[in-house]
């Protein structure tokens, strides 16, 4: 069974110490966020926007593309993925918003926005250290960043702009059009797979997978979490001191992720294995759709609605809970092993 790394074990700490470091650097150094504010090109900050590549690079240079044929192949499998990742987790994602957040649609918003990010990355660790199918859960990582990229903006705006107006809010919101996200997607998903991509044929075709594991991805692999604490850095310090008034906030938005989470991964299993899928593939389907891919979501949230912007803050708490009820679950799922021999 897969170890966790040091680095990803402690994540929920450091991204609490870049919160830290942030809100440090805005009351200790007031003049660092005007300097980050003078890095930019029009709305964009080039800081921010080089963060926010980096993060996505290696998980998508990780991606096994060339297993997709097996998840295609099998279509009970396929169906049970697209089901539970692209309708089930983001309308649930969307209702405990809408219940939890209706008088913040700004948090509301950003939960909505990780429930449309499924995940590409750490799916991988969870399915491993609960010991799922890995050709499984390679396959549906790489069908899933194929499938982001493509209908990623259509859900955001149908999820974020055409439904909320069905349940009152329409008034409350900040409306974005599809290009506005399918620009955010193509800079913040598109280049960094399209390096990942050719990163990966290249060195697999001249090296081989072994090799580019153990080489190449290692000294990547660390370079996506350096990243988003930057980001995170960054974000905080802008923001200043009125993040200091808000514990109550991610109070609010940690309840609906939390129940996201358990009834996710729960729903899922049951779910596949009342459709026939034996242990290993109902956990590999469970991680894959309670996960969320929060490196997209925070890419997102910041470069539509800005970096000071509640939509970006929800994004950021995302990892704070995902990580460690993850790795609950990953205990959750040992034992449903046990159960099911």
């Amino acid at each position: 069974m897969k170890n966790l790394s040091f680095l990803d074990t402690y994540l929920t700490l450091w991204i609490f110490l870049a919160m830290a470091a942030g809100l440090i650097l805005a009351h200790f150094l007031p003049g660092f966020g005007n300097y980050i504010q003078t890095l930019n090109i029009g709305t964009t900050s080039l800081p921010i926007a080089l963060g926010l590549i980096i993060m996505m690079f290696p998980p998508l240079a990780k991606v096994r593309y060339e297993d997709m044929s097996k998840i295609l192949k099998n279509k009970k499998i396929l169906f049970l993925s697209l089901i539970q990742n692209w309708i089930l987790g983001p309308l649930l994602m969307f209702s405990l918003a809408i219940i939890f957040l209706r008088n913040h649609p700004d948090y509301m918003l950003g939960l909505i926005l990780i429930g449309l990010a499924r995940c590409i990355a750490m799916v991988l660790i969870w399915n491993d250290l609960a010991d799922g199918d890995r050709e499984y859960c390679a396959a549906l990582v790489a069908f899933n960043s194929v499938f982001q990229i493509i209908f990623f903006p259509i859900y955001a705006v149908f999820f974020m702009n055409i439904l909320p107006m069905y349940f009152g809010i329409q008034n409350t919101l900040v409306h974005i059009g599809m290009s506005e996200i399918a620009h955010s997607v193509g800079i913040y998903l598109g280049i960094p797979f399209i390096l990942g991509f050719i990163t990966r044929f290249v060195f697999i075709k001249q090296k081989g997978e072994e090799w580019y594991l153990e080489k190449v991805m290692s000294k990547l692999s660390p370079l996506s979490l350096m990243a988003l604490i930057f980001t995170i850095i960054i974000m905080f310090s802008l923001k200043g001191e009125q993040i200091i008034t808000l514990p109550l906030d991610v109070i609010q938005i940690a309840i609906p992720l939390s129940l996201y989470f358990l009834i996710m991964f729960l729903g899922s299993y049951f779910l596949s294995k009342k459709m026939g899928a034996n242990h290993k593939q109902s956990t590999t389907l469970s991680f894959t759709a309670a996960s969320n891919n929060f490196e997209l979501a925070i890419a997102v949230a910041i470069a539509t609605f800005g970096i000071n912007h509640g939509v970006a803050f929800a994004a950021v708490i995302g990892p704070l809970i995902e990580v460690p009820l993850m790795l609950f679950l990953v205990g959750v799922s040992r034992k449903l092993q046990l159960k099911s021999c």
